[in-house]
């Protein structure tokens, strides 16, 4: 007998979706935990007496550069700045330390959400060494101390195929890709907005969803109003569709500010921020990846 192997040396291996984890318990306990790791509302940076909303989204917008052109999976992003914004909330830090909170955060994410995580090395590099290793180790024992090494967290990512599964693509002829792929980047627009701290995951997910299946044109095909969508959601995640509606509307408006290119908004002290302590280097192609390290040593994988 043949057997018959998809993994290749070329790419990186990943597993395949389990129907197990698709039921409905599984779905239960992610509504059940993700109170853990919502912000409390409402949010806001009152600890912090440097760090502001602003440099928040400037920082989260590198991170997002580095995770993209590693090619990290989408939860490292969402993950990484669900852990930085636990710890804005609880320890106030320089602004100088902004950047290597998030590169901390990155790292732990990686460790978390990736087969192979990022080297600390390669972290360093795109600070162009502006932290060190050390610095690095520091502070991911600083963020584990503070966060009570509860970095887990449930993502928006976790519950779009737990949603998509429960709503009827195939009837009404849309691609269930399609929508995941949607899904998934504005839940990332969103990542970087310290607006949508306040939102638990499910409402953020069930959100992107709405979202992407209008732009799918879910109305016409389906023959269901949004009302009937909203309602649908409703009853599998038991959240009050008024919370629903307001996380769209609120991500129709980053939509169109986006659209609108503000990126000549940023001034004054994030501005400065940009300008003199985020300036990584784009990584070459041929950069060799070395091998991730920790403080005691647990991980040691050679990419």
């Amino acid at each position: 007998m043949d057997l018959y192997c998809c993994e290749t040396a070329e790419n990186e291996t990943k597993a395949y979706d389990d129907p197990t984890l698709l039921q409905e318990r599984v779905l239960k306990n992610l509504l059940k935990t993700e109170d853990r790791y919502t912000l409390p509302y409402p949010a806001s940076l009152d600890v912090q007496k440097e760090v502001t909303a602003e440099m928040r989204k400037i920082v989260a917008e590198w991170m997002l550069e580095v995770c993209e052109e590693q090619k990290c999976q989408d939860e490292v992003f969402t993950l990484a700045m669900n852990c930085m914004d636990r710890f804005l909330m609880c320890c106030s830090i320089m602004k100088n330390q902004l950047q290597l909170l998030g590169t901390t955060c990155m790292l732990l994410a990686s460790k978390l959400r990736e087969s192979q995580p990022l080297a600390s090395e390669i972290l360093v590099y795109y600070t162009d060494h502006s932290v060190t290793k050390k610095q690095l180790w520091s502070w991911e024992l600083l963020v584990l101390s503070k966060l009570k090494w509860d970095v887990s967290a449930v993502t928006p990512h976790d519950f779009l195929k737990h949603l998509l599964k429960r709503l009827p693509l195939e009837e009404c002829g849309i691609s269930e890709d399609s929508v995941l792929k949607n899904a998934k980047t504005l839940i990332t627009l969103c990542a970087r907005e310290f607006i949508f701290s306040r939102y638990h995951p499910s409402i953020i997910a069930c959100a992107s969803i709405v979202s992407a299946l209008c732009g799918a044109g879910w109305v016409y095909k389906s023959g269901h109003s949004l009302q009937d969508l909203l309602q649908r959601l409703t009853e599998i995640t038991n959240i009050e569709k008024e919370y629903v509606e307001q996380c769209v509307v609120q991500m129709e408006k980053m939509i169109q500010e986006s659209s609108c290119g503000d990126q000549n908004s940023s001034a004054g002290e994030a501005g400065a921020l940009r300008k003199e302590q985020i300036t990584p280097p784009p990584m070459g192609k041929d950069q060799q990846h070395q091998t991730a390290e920790t403080p005691t040593d647990v991980h040691s994988i050679d990419f």
